[in-house]
């Protein structure tokens, strides 16, 4: 083991959107956080490849609480976090096959966000799609494109503007608890210590937890497909984007080129996530089979994991069993348009012991995000 050499109030493990924010929003509250990362880069796994969109209608009662209570932050990210504009408004369309027109009026009846446009409707906003194909189709209007990098970057920029470390190629090997607070050691015996530590490593924190003492959560990492394809189709550059209702895929124009996914989750042990051949083939059949935009050829392809607790709800709170250990993780597909939200909640527990008053107020509560549910 190695010799401590620094004493910190929190160490953030994990560089992705969580990892970031969180380390922000404490320094923001006065700690003392040094930030770990593991690869030689930020951002590397999940959150660099994202490519993210802002729907308030989408997920759960509680996510959709946690985008409601993030939308001012990303909205005032420029300002507050010197960033360009994080939010693109872009069109969000859901169409749905004849055995799906039920969850097209579920849909509509569960947000006033979403509205009905109807297959003509649809055919009207994306020319592209096959009308005889589709039964029923809806609209999000609010919607918009989130500028990832932009949002990451601005974190780890104020978060060191405001005083936090930030360590990379620090592969987190054994989190030993010691009188008052942690001793945390990276692959190459460098140990540090806190009075706390929070883990934000995506699909790897269950692993890290069981370092910490913790009993494992059941996180479960999924594999999410991209790719990019060219077409011979006329589109806008930054045209709507498409969405199966049962989230059998989803296409948007990216530029001269369309960015689908099969919306694929495949479980996988935490790992460097490569994307697989008969999932961009899937993919790429369905869009021609409901569009003519004519895929044949790929330009590009990328996968990453995206991180599930059992209850597919996200987690953010204080692990049950190990005082001074907190999980902010499991947020599924919602990880970086629910990151100002969960950052906030999180630095609010650790400062405050309570959740912010405005994650209250779109009702989501300590307890409904708490590790302690999975232990009752």
């Amino acid at each position: 083991m190695g010799v401590s050499e620094a004493t910190y109030d929190i160490v953030v493990i994990g560089g992705g959107i969580a990892g970031v924010s969180v380390t922000y929003e404490l320094t923001m509250a006065g700690r003392k956080v040094l930030l770990v990362e593991r690869e030689s880069q930020l951002a590397y796994h999940t959150t660099g490849r994202s490519a993210a969109l802002f729907l308030e209608s989408y997920g759960p009662p509680i996510v959709r609480g946690l985008l409601s209570a993030s939308r001012a932050f990303l909205d005032a990210a420029p300002t507050v976090l010197d960033t360009s504009e994080i939010l693109t408004p872009r069109l969000s369309l859901f169409v749905a096959e004849p055995d799906d027109v039920q969850m097209v009026a579920d849909m509509v009846a569960a947000t006033p966000l979403v509205e009905d446009v109807g297959v003509d409707g649809a055919v009207d906003l994306c020319p592209q799609l096959r009308p005889e194909v589709f039964a029923a189709a809806c609209l999000e209007r609010a919607a918009c494109s989130i500028d990832v990098m932009s949002l990451h970057q601005g974190w780890v920029r104020g978060a060191i503007v405001a005083g936090a470390e930030i360590e990379k190629w620090y592969d987190v090997v054994a989190i030993d608890r010691r009188t008052g607070g942690f001793d945390v050691t990276s692959d190459s015996g460098r140990t540090v210590s806190a009075g706390q530590v929070v883990l934000a490593a995506g699909a790897w924190t269950d692993v890290l937890g069981a370092r910490a003492g913790a009993r494992p959560l059941g996180l479960q990492p999924k594999r999410r497909t991209m790719a990019v394809c060219p077409t011979t189709a006329a589109i806008e550059p930054f045209g709507t984007h498409v969405s199966d209702i049962n989230e059998k895929y989803y296409w948007q124009p990216e530029g001269p080129n369309i960015q689908c996914s099969p919306a694929d989750e495949h479980p996988s042990e935490p790992c460097d996530a490569r994307p697989e051949e008969l999932d961009i083939a899937y993919v790429m059949e369905e869009v021609n089979r409901t569009t003519t935009l004519n895929l044949r050829s790929l330009k590009a392809s990328w996968a990453g994991l995206r991180t599930f607790a059992p209850d597919r709800t996200p987690v953010c709170g204080a692990d049950p069993d190990v005082a001074g250990l907190w999980w902010l993780c499991g947020q599924g597909g919602w990880g970086i348009e629910t990151s100002p939200a969960m950052a906030a909640s999180m630095s609010g527990l650790i400062a405050e012991g309570r959740f912010p008053d405005h994650v209250v107020a779109r009702g989501v509560t300590e307890e409904m995000l708490s590790p302690a549910r999975f232990h009752a």
